[in-house]
């Protein structure tokens, strides 16, 4: 697997705190009352896409709330240029992946108790 440039990371780490910001500013009611946490972004080598990685509590509603996030990644894409535009030629596209390491440490938790 080819290591991350400095800059992939460094333009991940913006897009990351800029989506999440974005999210928070939409607040809970725009997601049905589901808290959205932007856990991570990946950028391909050329900076033209943006993987982000999201985690919703609760878990019962990431189908829903993923289906809204892909509804409105132009929108979020349009708000994303705005806030990047002096440090990137390009703004990269977004897709949207669920993170569900949450439920996964959740479940390895419940197995603990047993």
């Amino acid at each position: 697997m080819e290591q991350e440039s400095t800059r992939q990371l460094k333009v991940a780490k913006q897009i990351q705190k800029d989506l999440a910001e974005m999210i928070r500013a939409r607040g809970m009611a725009a997601y049905k009352g589901a808290l959205v946490t932007v856990s991570g972004v990946k950028m391909t080598p050329d900076l033209s896409c943006a993987k982000a990685y999201v985690s919703i509590f609760p878990s019962s509603k990431a189908g829903e709330v993923m289906k809204m996030l892909e509804d409105e990644k132009g929108a979020l894409r349009g708000e994303l240029g705005r806030l990047v535009a002096k440090q990137l030629r390009i703004v990269p596209e977004l897709s949207f992946y669920l993170d569900d390491s949450l439920d996964y440490v959740e479940h390895i938790d419940n197995l603990l108790k047993k």
